[in-house]
């Protein structure tokens, strides 16, 4: 009698725990976002300086492969070579400042869903570049990944791209694993389209599925009704009965969205034979390089790290900051999920145990 009292109260005290933790968790999560609602365009951009940070990393690796003497002879060459370059374009007060001619990189990056959601902090980004970024000299880099998505949204993402091109500042898009359907939307738009050899480039198409639950909703005798105004508002519905002159009229607005989407890509890439690649295939980045779907076979990291030796290359993003009550209801649900996954492990081990 005693341990089934013991292992009562146990029970018991734990579950008490875990639903104090669930309120808890629900709590700060509703403060927090009552309190910390970010307005549209808040946030920073952080520059991070690539050249300075691959320094460092090949400081490190000659510091622990190289032997003592021939580094500390490699690093004051160095330094001496550094103290003349900041010498020669240090800006003196009251002269104007020195342009050295370098060129400047600014790397952007793009992972898109099927919102394309990073378009805010694209759009973001290419405005902070745009005020400094000198035509026909500097570059655009965009890390683009998406396997594409909403018509409308690519649409908007890609716009924002041409605003680089439209300022006669050369961009360059690289594609490390995808840039399909509104991801190449936006590829397209650059200068120069490099990408990885096993990449997926193209899907130059237009693809709508609509599940319909009419005869389910049928055969259990409900009733749905979709009352419109205008012949063409819903050509199609989930829950109602499709005609086949919906139909016709949906496929017809998928023709005319794909010739709307050959039309972009033949402006942007006029040599590419879209009676080849625009038929919503997709291809690998050595098969894309022969049909002209890109200009180059090249990783990201290939490009950036030759970038340097040349160019001044600065990785630019834009992040918003969260406060301090969504990091404290982060880390409550956090919390509240782990106790949560022990306290069910240990009461199915409990249960086989019995059993």
């Amino acid at each position: 009698m005693y341990d089934f009292f013991s292992e009562y109260g146990i029970f018991l005290a734990k579950t008490v725990t875990l639903v104090v933790l669930f309120v808890g968790s629900i709590l700060t999560i509703i403060v927090a976002a009552s309190q910390n609602k970010k307005k549209p365009g808040e946030g920073e951009i952080e520059i991070e300086h690539l050249n300075e940070k691959l320094a460092h990393t090949t400081q490190g690796i000659k510091e622990a492969v190289f032997e003592k003497s021939l580094f500390e002879h490699e690093a004051k060459v160095e330094k001496k070579a550094e103290k003349e370059k900041h010498k020669a374009t240090k800006h003196k007060k009251g002269q104007p400042y020195h342009d050295d001619g370098r060129k400047r990189m600014f790397v952007l990056n793009f992972d898109g869903d099927i919102r394309a959601s990073d378009v805010a902090s694209l759009r973001e980004t290419i405005s902070a570049v745009l005020t400094i970024a000198r035509p026909e000299q500097d570059e655009v880099v965009v890390k683009l990944e998406s396997g594409g998505g909403m018509v409308h949204s690519y649409g908007l993402a890609a716009s924002q791209l041409q605003r680089i091109t439209s300022k006669q500042i050369n961009l360059t898009v690289c594609v490390d694993e995808v840039a399909a359907s509104g991801g190449y939307m936006m590829a397209c738009t650059a200068n120069k389209i490099l990408a990885a050899p096993f990449a997926i480039v193209g899907s130059i198409g237009v693809v709508a599925q609509i599940p319909n639950f009419h005869r389910l909703l049928k055969k259990n005798d409900i009733d749905y009704e979709v009352l419109t105004a205008g012949e063409y508002k819903r050509t199609m519905t989930v829950f109602g009965e499709n005609t086949e002159e919906g139909r016709k009229k949906f496929v017809h607005d998928l023709n005319e969205t794909h010739d709307l989407f050959k039309d972009y890509i033949h402006q942007q890439r006029p040599e590419l034979d879209l009676s080849q690649v625009a038929n919503g295939d997709v291809w690998y980045g050595v098969q894309a390089m022969d049909l002209g779907l890109i200009d180059a076979i090249k990783t990201s990291d290939e490009y950036l790290m030759d970038a340097c030796d040349e160019s001044d290359v600065y990785l630019v993003t834009y992040e918003v900051k969260t406060g301090f009550m969504d990091k404290l209801g982060e880390m409550v649900s956090i919390a509240a999920e782990k106790t949560t996954d022990r306290f069910l492990t240990r009461a199915r081990r409990a249960e086989i145990e019995r059993s």
